[in-house]
């Protein structure tokens, strides 16, 4: 049972209509320098300037993702400044150096992402709305060491289209089931939050 809080941003598990996630990925740039960490699993934007950022709002009414949302980072590549070579790794490191950044992201607004809320959820909770729990922190939001997103989502449940995320289903597996403590939930961006369901671009 998943009586822990060990959250983990989003993870990818397979399409709306039931079928495998190949690990499918659109590599994006990432400005040289960006002065946040982005971990893998957090949701991220295209800005103004075309290139990629991580998404520090709630997704809520009052904090609701931007219009450029493209999907969740899950790595990215560089030539490190220091070594002269190129690394590949689970998150970007702040402010570094490199102008051949790209960012791995899952941009298909069709996945299916697996995430950890931060208290249980009920059966009643299916097919209802959520949103991260807290406002993202590029410095906090994460494990620099794993490089992973320790992002949750929040487990009061809402009837509103217009925030993030809709939760399709529950982690079924021996260590979690629906209404553990920290329940593990199936969700998917709501229509109309993620970019390639808009009527209009990031500008």
């Amino acid at each position: 049972m998943a009586t822990t809080a060990t959250p983990y941003g989003l993870r990818a598990v397979n399409h709306i209509g039931g079928t495998p996630y190949a690990g499918s990925t659109r590599l994006l740039p990432i400005a040289s320098g960006l002065a946040e960490n982005i971990f893998n699993g957090s949701v991220v934007a295209i800005n103004t300037a075309g290139t990629i950022v991580i998404v520090r709002d709630q997704g809520t009414n009052g904090d609701p993702f931007p219009v450029g949302v493209i999907g969740v980072f899950v790595g990215c590549t560089y030539t490190d400044p220091n070594l002269g070579t190129v690394v590949f790794r689970q998150s970007w490191p702040t402010g570094t150096v490199a102008s051949d950044a790209l960012a791995y992201i899952i941009d298909d607004p069709d996945v299916v992402f697996q995430a950890q809320a931060d208290a249980a959820v009920t059966q009643a909770g299916l097919g209802m709305n959520t949103n991260f729990d807290a406002v993202v922190n590029p410095t906090t939001s994460g494990d620099t060491t794993t490089g992973n997103s320790t992002m949750a989502v929040d487990a009061t449940t809402v009837a509103t289209a217009t925030v993030a995320f809709r939760v399709v289903d529950f982690v079924d597996s021996p260590t979690s089931t629906v209404g553990d403590a920290f329940t593990d939930l199936l969700l998917k961006f709501n229509a109309g939050i993620h970019s390639y369901d808009r009527g209009l671009g990031t500008a």
